[in-house]
């Protein structure tokens, strides 16, 4: 039977998942995922909010639109944290530590056009796939194919919420 004693000391002692990466390399790949999850939490809640908050005549187009975006980013939180984790790195621990991390700028306007709601998610999913890019060489420098593989989907993901955003700004006329 295990003694309280040792339970305490096993408590305290630090996270040590064994993996076949590198240490260094560990270090650098969960460094850059905690960075990138920081930034998937922003664009989660930044299209939360401009979910919650768009008005006009496409409302409903949007508003529903925006929903589906804020669900598959969201989805995005727990396999990069997992991932971290699985290969032997720590991950956020709260919403300050998000914030001292995320690069996307939150937007807490009062009032936003949706034109320039869908604009400023484009250019925040071009750059999380600019981000992802980059993981994405350093996974391959470490020959982490399982991380790496898991960036490519999330990439193409990205890329289409992308996609779905600029055209929904292309004004009338250039169809």
């Amino acid at each position: 039977m295990t003694s309280r004693a040792e339970l305490v000391n096993r408590q305290k002692a630090p996270l040590a998942t064994p993996s076949d990466i590198e240490p260094e390399a560990v270090t650098q790949i969960s460094g850059a995922l905690n960075i990138l999850l920081a930034d998937v939490f922003a664009l989660y809640f930044k299209t939360k909010n401009f979910h919650w908050h768009m008005s006009g005549p496409h409302f409903r187009d949007y508003h529903l639109m925006l929903d589906e975006h804020a669900d598959q980013i969201f989805a995005m939180t727990d396999e990069v944290a997992e991932r971290v984790r699985k290969i032997g790195g720590t991950t956020l621990r709260s919403i300050g530590h998000v914030c001292r991390l995320q690069r996307l700028q939150d937007n807490n306007a009062e009032f936003v056009t949706p034109a320039d709601m869908l604009s400023e998610l484009h250019e925040d999913e071009k750059h999380l796939v600019l981000s992802m890019r980059t993981i994405h060489s350093i996974c391959d420098e470490s020959n982490d194919l399982a991380t790496a593989s898991l960036l490519e989907n999330w990439i193409d993901q990205s890329q289409r919420r992308s996609w779905f955003l600029f055209e929904s700004t292309r004004q009338r006329g250039q169809e």
